[in-house]
């Protein structure tokens, strides 16, 4: 029993860890090489379900994000749902309230279905469809040779996809802008470095170098020390909890913890889908802090084509 439970544990802790490394490997902190950090982050996209994206353009959109400090989004799920049947919307509403991760799935099916689009190129349509038949034959063999090693397989995606909505539901408070191509943002306010700090957000499980929260905050590579991310991205991951602490007080008012975050996460699982913003959050120390904080939804960088 323990030996299966450390099975699934480790293939869960795989999917989650090879995005972290997409990331890594988007902002080149592992390899001196741009090839090198390519190569392993077309890998890991094989590895997690994510190869119908190309790493390029992951690494261009996900610069966006830093450089201009917002969420530049590929879909703007939100309105694709207002304006879909009733009875999709219901569903999907229906889906994430029994926390099915549906508006991640829709991201997903818009990043296979984009070069079908007006637009698309020949090669890039030739490209996704090769993905889809190889990955549908890998899973059919899969099915084929344990039909429960399959539904173990998509019960781990699900936790994997709800590991990352969970982070990236509260790093940020930006703006959100579906934009396809190369086109600049609205230069409607001033996005410098303080005004990234201060709608940027440390999820964590806590910040202190104890055991207990050095192995939590390791579940996605340090990825919610985000404030230290955001202002030195060249930073890598394992550098992450010391260059945190060298920059800020524990009791830095971005600073929330995971255990403050379960109740939004939860409770706003279908505010979040319609809502105009991502909330606020309330100062330090003070109790409920984040039960405002309706986070963001649909932003994951493995989708941000």
């Amino acid at each position: 029993m323990a030996a299966r439970s450390l099975r699934h544990l480790i293939r869960d802790a795989t999917l989650v860890c090879s995005a972290y490394f997409i990331h890594e490997f988007a902002h080149q902190t592992i390899f001196r090489s741009a090839q090198a950090n390519a190569r392993w982050g077309l890998l890991m996209g094989w590895l997690n379900g994510s190869c119908f994206a190309r790493f390029d353009d992951l690494r261009r959109k996900h610069m966006r994000h830093h450089l201009e400090r917002a969420d530049v989004l590929t879909f703007d799920a939100k309105g694709f749902l207002l304006r879909s049947p009733a009875w999709l919307r219901r569903t999907v509403v229906a889906l994430e309230w029994a926390y099915f991760p549906a508006v991640e799935y829709l991201m997903r099916a818009f990043v296979i279905l984009m070069p079908f689009r007006a637009g698309g190129t020949a090669s890039a349509r030739l490209r996704i469809v090769a993905i889809a038949l190889l990955r549908l034959a890998a899973l059919a063999l899969l099915a084929i040779a344990s039909p429960k090693a399959l539904l173990l397989y998509c019960l781990a995606v699900l936790i994997f996809i709800t590991v990352l909505r969970f982070a990236d539901c509260f790093q940020h408070t930006y703006d959100a802008y579906p934009i396809l191509d190369d086109r600049p943002l609205p230069q409607d306010k001033i996005r410098d470095r303080d005004y990234g700090q201060a709608h940027t957000f440390t999820d964590v499980a806590g910040v202190s170098d104890a055991w207990g929260h050095a192995l939590l905050n390791m579940v996605w590579l340090n990825f919610g020390f985000h404030n230290a991310h955001h202002e030195r991205p060249t930073v890598p991951w394992h550098r992450l909890p010391a260059y945190h602490r060298t920059l800020y007080r524990p009791d830095h008012a971005q600073v929330i913890t995971v255990g403050e975050l379960l109740h939004s996460f939860h409770a706003n699982r279908i505010r979040r889908i319609f809502a105009q913003d991502y909330g606020q959050v309330g100062p330090f120390g003070t109790p409920g802090r984040a039960d405002r904080f309706v986070g963001a939804v649909g932003v994951s960088f493995l989708t941000a084509v």
